[in-house]
Order: structure tokens, then sequence, then C-alpha cells
């Protein structure tokens, strides 16, 4: 897939904002150990994904009712849904000088059309040495589902379904999308964010 940046300035995918802070002094210290252990930005790169991946607990998987929002947060508390999970890589990798973007796919919310659709986040890496944007998704793995930190295949953990209406947005944002924000922050708990999340990005 061809990638299109939203907005086109690299350096919009190396800001700190209000959400993705990696200045956070728990975000620092997380930083530090992937750069202590890592011996190149890929490495890290990765220690990051598998971290985030499998050491963050999706909410829905884990049956919460809690709503995690930043990355500090979400680091903090050790747990968020997809979108949450993709602010806290996106401030990882940022946080060690590496661009990352945000990502989103239309999918089905229980597997079929009839259960409605959501908005699944995921993120977009940069490697300068590579000169090429690839996705990962540190949403976390469970039976049928698994995804990868994997630059050629992508290894995602939504095959999307096109003939089901599902959709793979091509775009990269500097910044998570309002809807998403707001679907997240205007939601009593977790339950009631399965079904207030935005079905498409538009």
């Amino acid at each position: 897939m061809n990638l299109i940046l939203c907005p086109e300035d690299m350096e919009a995918y190396l800001e700190e904002t209000e959400l993705i802070n990696f200045r956070h002094p728990v975000i620092r210290g997380k930083i530090e150990e992937f750069q202590s252990i890592g011996k190149n930005k890929y490495d890290r790169a990765q220690l990051a994904f598998e971290f985030v991946r499998d050491e963050i607990r999706h909410s829905f998987d884990n049956g919460s009712a809690k709503i995690t929002i930043s990355a500090s947060d979400t680091l903090v508390q050790k747990e968020g849904i997809c979108f949450a999970k993709a602010h806290l890589l996106a401030a990882l990798l940022r946080g060690m000088g590496i661009p990352a973007g945000l990502c989103y796919q239309r999918v089905t919310r229980k597997g079929t059309p009839e259960s409605g659709y959501a908005l699944h986040g995921l993120n977009a890496v940069y490697f300068q040495e590579l000169y090429t944007w690839f996705r990962v998704d540190p949403r976390g793995n469970k039976p049928g589902v698994h995804s990868e930190f994997s630059i050629s295949p992508e290894k995602l953990a939504y095959p999307i379904r096109t003939e089901l209406d599902e959709i793979d947005y091509p775009f990269v944002y500097s910044r998570p999308l309002e809807s998403v924000i707001s679907s997240m922050q205007q939601s009593v708990d977790c339950r009631e964010l399965f079904f207030k999340r935005p079905e498409s990005v538009s």
C-alpha cells in the first residue's frame, strides 16, 4: 500500500503532543531501557513495538472498564485499547528520534457486518536508512489475531475483508483523529467505548 502522509512535513511525526507525551518521566525511563539494549534504531523500534504489543494489556481483551488515552497514562496503567497503545508506541518511537504516525482501519466490531463497524488504530514507522514508511500493529496478539514487526510483508492484526465493507485507509496522521479522542473522552467506560468508536475516518 502507498501510504499518504497527513501532513507531509516529516517533523510533524517527531513532535511531542499532549497525548504523545514522550518527555514524561515514565516514558523517558522506558526509552532509556530500550536504548541501552538495542544496537540501533531498528532494534530499539522492534523492542518498543514488542513491549507495547505484549506487555500493555488490551482493555477489551482484558474485560477492563478503564479508558486510557495518553501515552504516559497507558504506560502507567499498563493497559489501553488499540488507539491508546498506538499513542504509546508513537511516543516511544518519537522519543528515540524515529518518525512515527497513526493509521486507521475500518473493521467489523464482532466479525460480521450485522455487528456494526468501528475504527481500529495502529502505527506507521519511518526509517531514513530504508527510505520507507511501513505499518505495524501493537494491538496485542490472541487466538486468531497475530501481528509482528515486519517491513515486507506487513504482518498486521487484522486482514481487511473488503467483501464485508472493511476498509484499509492509506493515511498516516501525525496526531490522533479528533473523532477518536472525543469518543474516548465522552465514554463512561470501555464497555460504552466499544460501541462509541467512530466508524470511519471522515
